[in-house]
């Protein structure tokens, strides 16, 4: 088996893809000034008070749409996170066998016991989050 790192960005990068192909992108609108243009404005305006732009002019956009895209890149880092928490697991439950079967120390063999524990205690935890989580995005996704 490869490395988790790589195995974890491969993952990310077909969900991205995923994605992508999902919500093609939005036609091109009216494109933002280059810098020549900022600069001219800037020292056009250095002797007038700057008026503030109304809020109308923004373009609007769904909060329900925005909250939800951000609420699916918060679901795939906890799943990122629960990833790497199930390979320390496994490289814990291995150290565990060698300090305590091939190397004979028991003391150490309670310590990574603890951690063990721990990591299995993070581990239970992520995993209802990530249930809750999904449901909350589905939740959104039904609204949007």
């Amino acid at each position: 088996m490869g490395d988790p790192r790589n195995v974890a960005h491969a993952k990310k990068v077909t969900q991205e893809k995923h994605h992508k192909d999902k919500h093609p992108p939005k036609p091109a609108g009216p494109q933002p000034p280059k810098k020549a243009q900022i600069e001219k404005t800037k020292q056009a305006a250095a002797g007038e008070k700057p008026v503030p732009k109304p809020e109308a002019e923004k373009p609007p956009q769904p909060a329900d749409s925005t909250q939800l895209e951000k609420s699916l890149a918060v679901l795939s880092k906890l799943k990122e996170l629960e990833f790497h928490s199930r390979g320390n697991i496994e490289k814990l439950a291995e150290l565990s066998l060698t300090i305590e079967e091939e190397l004979k120390q028991k003391a150490f063999g309670e310590a990574i016991g603890t951690v063990y524990a721990a990591q299995n205690a993070f581990q239970s935890k992520i995993l209802e989050l990530i249930g809750a989580y999904e449901t909350e995005c589905a939740r959104l996704s039904g609204s949007a």
